[in-house]
Parts: C-alpha cells; sequence; structure tokens
C-alpha cells in the first residue's frame, strides 16, 4: 500500500480546503490562528512532513527546506514568494507554488476603511464610546478630517489594488493622482481616472498618500524622511503595501512632531513586531495585515493552493508554480 503523502498547514485555513487535502494525504495544522510557527516548529514540522503548506507571514529559509531531504514541495498562499528562499528550493528541484493575483478588492476595500477610520477619528470615537464617554452629537472633541472632494495619491498605483482604490476613491469624488516608474498608457489612465505626476508633486499636494508600490530592492524605504517632510501637515499616508516601502522609524517621528495628521497601517517594516512608539499614537490606525481577510476570498486562496499541491501528487506541473524553470519546457 503507498503511503500518503503528509502535509504540514502552518496555521488554521478554509475548514473546504482542509477536508480536501484530507481525502488523499495525512493532514498536520497549527490550529491556532494568532500563533506563528517558530522557526524551530517549523523545522520539525518540515521533517515530519512532505509538503509545506505555508502563508504570508511564514519564512522559509533554506535550513527549513534543508530539514527533510525528501521535501517535494512548497505551497505558499501567496502572490510571491517572499520569505521564501526559491533558490535553495529550486537548486534541490522542489517546486514553489503561488496563488494568482486575485487580492486586489478586498485589500482596497480595507485600504479605504483604513483611510476613513483614520481621517474621522473612527477608533478614538469606539474607544471612548466603550469607556462610557459619549461627548454629544456636535462636540468638538473628536472632530477629524473630511474626505470627500480630497487629493488621493497613488504612489505606485498603477496596478490592480490601485486601480481598485480609486474607483473607490471616485465615489467620494476625490481626485485622483498617481506616480509610479513605468507611466500607465493615457488610454489607461483615463479609463481608471487618474492623473500622472511626479512624485514629489504628488507627496506635495495629496490630502492622503496612498502606498501600493510592489517591494522589491528599489522600493525598499521608498518613503523615507525626505518624502514625508514634502507631505503637507494636514495630510495622512495609508499603507496596505509591504511595511518596509516606508522608513518606520522616519514615519514615528514624523508624526510624533506632528509634521503630518495621521496613518492608517495595515503592515509594518517588522512584521509581526509593531514599533511601540506607533502603539500609543492616537492618529494612527493599526491593523494586523487584514489585506485579504475577507472569508470568501481565503476560501478560493486555500483551494487554489489545494489545487497546486493535487498537480503535483498527479504528476503534473503545478498551474502557479513560480520556479516553471525545474521542469523541462514543453514546445
Amino acid at each position: 500500500m503507498v503511503a500518503r503523502p503528509r502535509i504540514f498547514i502552518t496555521q488554521p485555513v478554509a475548514q473546504s480546503a482542509i477536508e480536501r487535502l484530507k481525502s488523499f494525504a495525512v493532514v498536520e495544522i497549527n490550529p491556532d490562528p494568532v500563533h506563528i510557527p517558530g522557526k524551530d516548529e517549523m523545522l520539525a514540522a518540515v521533517r515530519r512532513n512532505d509538503i509545506l503548506f505555508c502563508l504570508l507571514q511564514d519564512r522559509v529559509d533554506r535550513d527549513v527546506i534543508a530539514a527533510n531531504p525528501g521535501l517535494r514541495m512548497i505551497a505558499s498562499m501567496k502572490i510571491t514568494p517572499s520569505d521564501v528562499d526559491v533558490a535553495a528550493a529550486t537548486a534541490r528541484r522542489i517546486p514553489v507554488t503561488v496563488i494568482p493575483p486575485i487580492v486586489g478588492e478586498a485589500t482596497a476595500d480595507i485600504h479605504m476603511a483604513l483611510l476613513l477610520a483614520v481621517a474621522r477619528r473612527l477608533v478614538e470615537g469606539d474607544r471612548l464610546v466603550r469607556a462610557g464617554v459619549f461627548p454629544g452629537g456636535q462636540s468638538s472633541h473628536l472632530e477629524g478630517t473630511g474626505v470627500s472632494g480630497k487629493v488621493i495619491g497613488l504612489v505606485g498605483g498603477g496596478g490592480r489594488i490601485g486601480k481598485a482604490v480609486a474607483r473607490r476613491a471616485q465615489g467620494f469624488s476625490m481626485r485622483t493622482i498617481y506616480w509610479t516608474p513605468r507611466r500607465k498608457p493615457e488610454s489607461e489612465e483615463r479609463e481608471a481616472g487618474l492623473l500622472y505626476v511626479p512624485m514629489d508633486q504628488l507627496l506635495a499636494e495629496s490630502d492622503f498618500v496612498s502606498v501600493h508600490a510592489t517591494l522589491n530592492a528599489q522600493t525598499r524605504h521608498l518613503i523615507g524622511e525626505r518624502e514625508l517632510r514634502l507631505m503637507k501637515p494636514t495630510a495622512f499616508i495609508i499603507n496596505t503595501a509591504r511595511g518596509p516601502i516606508i522608513d518606520e522609524a522616519a514615519l514615528v517621528r514624523a508624526l510624533a512632531e506632528r509634521r503630518i495628521a495621521g496613518a492608517g497601517l495595515d503592515v509594518f517594516e517588522h512584521e509581526p513586531q509593531v514599533d511601540p512608539e506607533l502603539l500609543a499614537m492616537s492618529n494612527v490606525v493599526l491593523t494586523p495585515h487584514l489585506g485579504s481577510a475577507d472569508r470568501e476570498l481565503r476560501k478560493t486562496m486555500a483551494h487554489i493552493v489545494v489545487d497546486n499541491i493535487l498537480a503535483l501528487l498527479e504528476g503534473k506541473q503545478p498551474p502557479n508554480c513560480w520556479n516553471r524553470e525545474i521542469y523541462p519546457a514543453t514546445g
């Protein structure tokens, strides 16, 4: 009798996806949705299993990959396998799979939610009510900043998520400007309601600086001390892309010195650690990387990972294989 493959899932995913896996494999799961397995836990789990089903927050370095000479697959529920040592996996001809870029609409929802929450001081208001304080419907105590008709500037905003945010901004009659290293065709700009401007102009004119750049060597600390000083003191910065795009230490200084009005952050430079100074600031709204945390979307994402695993077990090239070079070229 052929042994069933063994799969380790680093945190709970959609139950229907887990049941699919259990129909053809032995499945081990870290059951705690708050606990991120540390390196020692990952090493131990990989030694016991043939396939690693990992999530966005998991670090799969060469030591983890080397922990099991029989490791067959690293199945990631991410769009790009950052924090996976793809070179180490490729050297051993281990497929690394991902999911398609399907999180745009959900991430745009969170982006606008953060923008509204920090501008209109919703989290502060919630805390006040829970503390038994109700200043009155026309009290000046929690006056915030209006959103309708303001300028939103999309940094690296020519992609799917930036355009999704632009569509939502139109509903608030916002003027949408954007900058990206590779400007979009004018027809695409017109269709999305985008106006291209240089980066410095975007920072100087925007009431809401909206970060959408892809993280790479060129965009790490794309927004630092200099860029934050170009922003208006009444402006807010919103980041649902990747934390290291903003120099977090510089952001903390700008917020503490009230050189900008506030920030809405779903991502952080040293995730899962968050700068303690950010935690103490009332003009910052913080969420724990909730961009794709839409139940229906997450179910779809998990099933795509299962599809990738099933393809491998059936002797096929997984449909979302990142390191396709490990497979023979097909003509």
